[in-house]
């Protein structure tokens, strides 16, 4: 009876461990699905404009201790703070 409680219990364990295997699986699927759809749509005048916007986010914090100066290689503002 034993024997038979510990080879159901292993037998559970190692469904339980696929299910969660397909699981994850599943969701690094939708991920790259997401990304790939994502990068498709992206432009650099896209990125550049949301680089601007994440920059006036910063100004406008008051509890923002950051630096942002001139122009890194991709055109967008290099940004120096507490790391």
């Amino acid at each position: 009876l034993k024997q038979e409680q510990e080879s159901l219990e292993y037998e559970f364990r190692l469904v339980t461990a696929q299910k969660e295997a397909e699981k994850v699986k599943i969701e690094a699927q939708g991920k790259a699905d997401a990304n790939k759809i994502l990068s498709a749509s992206l432009t650099d005048k896209i990125l550049q404009d949301k680089g601007i916007e994440a920059t006036i986010k910063l100004a406008e914090s008051p509890n923002s201790k950051v630096v942002v100066i001139g122009s890194g290689d991709s055109g967008m503002p290099i940004i120096l703070g507490n790391q």
